[in-house]
């Protein structure tokens, strides 16, 4: 059976004592948007190291490139490897949503889906062009594919719409809910190709560009104001008319060898549901230990409430919680580890299980404190508003339940 190994728990103390230095403290300016997040974050790439790394794993992937040696991308990859290295990933984005879940939300985007995307699907130019300063944090990227009317439809809903013009093409359209949207320095869009032959709409072929900020016709709006993850900005995307070259189309064809836009994203979509295990279990593990502690203190009737038999009821089924999400994270880590794919029902259904998990042991907490725990200084209440965002986030638990199903269905 896995466990935490050495060095995965030697990683988790590191990680623990900066984000109780760097982070804890300013809990409060994050939660107002008075502090923005990626200066944390590219500080904790510098003391781990972890910019570093990611810039020399690039190079030699480049080179091999270069050499005709590398052997092709699946795409949909994850922030910090596969493999042996994945468990140390796993831990840092947990102990990371303990606190302040938007951190992780905001660098899992650029560099768990923005990234990969431009590896699996662009040339060498264009991964020379935006690789080298995403993966160490140094740019902010973002990924575009939802809009007010195609959340879970995300493609048979799609307007944005792309036309060819001489060698480039005319980008029109809005995206809603992208995550670093306002600060992004580079972003991936997803747009269908009109062709001006009056195909159906919904199955119009899906390109895939890179936009830079501050290109003409490009507006990137104001963070919206959120329930939770106030850590993480979002918002809204509107391109008018704006000019791209063939360049920008990631493959610089139509016809790419990853298969249409449509493929590329599915591909993401699993390794973004997979992302909220390791999400979740931050999550429950902060809760459990808030209220562990609480129930030692607080006194009523003379008792520690924790001698109550329904306060122990609570305790218990959040730690059933978090010995079964940690369990598929260990799932998780060992397809890594062998090499085996884990399949968008699969990962749908630990997405499901896992969010639905954090957010009622996040409520739980919030009962268990009582009035404190509607109060901000106690943190349960940020943990659950936080949680909540889990049951949406990387697709609705509704969507979630249609793939697994189909995964059963086609068997």
């Amino acid at each position: 059976m896995i466990e935490w190994s050495d060095v995965d728990i030697a990683v988790r103390d590191a990680v623990r004592e900066f984000v109780d230095k760097e982070v804890r403290p300013h809990i409060d300016e994050l939660e107002s948007g008075d502090l923005e997040p990626y200066p944390i974050v590219r500080k904790l790439f510098a003391t781990f190291g972890i910019g570093e790394m990611a810039r020399e794993s690039l190079d030699k992937r480049l080179a091999r490139m270069r050499a005709g040696t590398e052997k092709k991308s699946s795409g949909g990859g994850g922030m910090f490897g596969d493999g042996g290295s994945a468990g140390m990933g796993f831990v840092l984005i947990s102990e990371l949503c303990r606190v302040s879940m938007g951190l992780v939300t905001g660098m899992g985007v650029s560099l768990g889906l923005t990234v990969p995307t431009i590896q699996s699907r662009g040339t060498l130019a264009q991964q020379e062009r935006w690789l080298p300063k995403l993966v160490t944090y140094e740019k902010i990227g973002a990924w575009a594919i939802t809009e007010p009317d195609s959340g879970s439809d995300a493609f048979g809903g799609m307007k944005s719409y792309v036309v060819r013009d001489g060698d480039d093409y005319i980008l029109n359209g809005q995206k809603t809910f992208i995550t670093n949207g306002p600060d992004a320095d580079v972003v991936v869009v997803y747009a269908k190709l009109d062709e001006g032959n009056g195909a159906d709409k919904r199955d119009r072929k899906v390109l895939t560009f890179v936009l830079d900020r501050g290109m003409e016709g490009f507006v990137q709006a104001k963070p919206f104001r959120k329930m939770g993850i106030h850590s993480s900005r979002t918002g809204e995307l509107f391109f008018n008319n704006v000019r791209l070259g063939r360049d920008r189309l990631l493959g610089e064809t139509e016809e790419n060898k990853s298969g249409d836009g449509r493929d590329s994203a599915r591909s993401s979509f699993a390794a973004e549901r997979i992302g909220v295990v390791s999400m979740a279990l931050g999550v429950i593990e902060e809760c459990l230990r808030l209220c562990t502690d609480y129930a030692k203190t607080r006194t009523l009737w003379g008792k520690e409430i924790g001698q109550f038999q329904l306060i122990q009821l609570k305790l218990a089924n959040m730690e059933v919680a978090r010995m079964n999400v940690r369990n598929m994270l260990f799932r998780v880590i060992e397809c890594g580890q062998t090499g085996t794919p884990i399949s968008l029902s699969e990962a749908s259904a630990m997405k499901y299980y896992c969010s639905q998990a954090a957010t009622d042991v996040a409520m739980e907490a919030i009962q268990l404190f009582g009035g404190n725990g509607y109060m901000t200084e106690y943190r349960v209440e940020q943990l659950a508003r936080d949680a909540k965002s889990l049951m949406i986030y990387a697709g609705s638990n509704e969507v979630q339940i249609t793939h697994v199903a189909k995964g059963l269905l086609s068997q």
